[in-house]
């Protein structure tokens, strides 16, 4: 198998990335809960580039280093890829999408920080589509024409 390609199988032990080693050895930081701090303390950013939502049965053949996200579902992987590698790989999707990480390290046991961004974009009629990682929350919302577009 080559380093960095994932089958089911090593996503389910874990894949072959060289950084894994480096990872095992890094000590977690205290993540923080009050919500109060958490909202002081962040600031949003704006990744680079378009992100889409793609399925697949397998993961055979995708590398490791492209993809963002990716779930196990009931009906097959659901990843969250460039919009660049989508098409490279000829990858469907419908949900072009801008990735917005929440900068602070929020516990996994944190209440309403996701809630509260959730709930400011719903009130401008802007979707979230919420993902809870170890470190920081991440946001994807629908792509938009922006200022630095024109």
């Amino acid at each position: 198998m080559t380093p960095g390609i994932c089958s089911e199988t090593t996503i389910r032990t874990i894949c072959l990335d060289p950084q894994y080693e480096l990872l095992k050895k890094m000590k977690p930081v205290k993540a923080e809960t009050d919500l109060i701090k958490l909202l002081k303390t962040m600031k949003p950013k704006l990744n680079d580039g378009d992100f889409v939502f793609c399925t697949a049965d397998e993961l055979t053949g995708i590398y490791l280093q492209d993809i963002v996200l990716v779930f196990k579902e009931q009906e097959g992987f659901t990843m969250v890829v460039s919009r660049e590698t989508a098409d490279e790989r000829k990858l469907n999707y419908e949900f072009v999408a801008s990735w917005i990480t929440l900068t602070v390290h929020s516990s996994l046991e944190a209440v309403g920080l996701t809630a509260a961004f959730s709930k400011a974009l719903a009130g401008q009629g802007i979707a979230c589509n919420a993902v809870a990682a170890f470190y920081h929350d991440h946001l994807f919302v629908k792509r938009q024409k922006t200022v630095a577009d024109s």
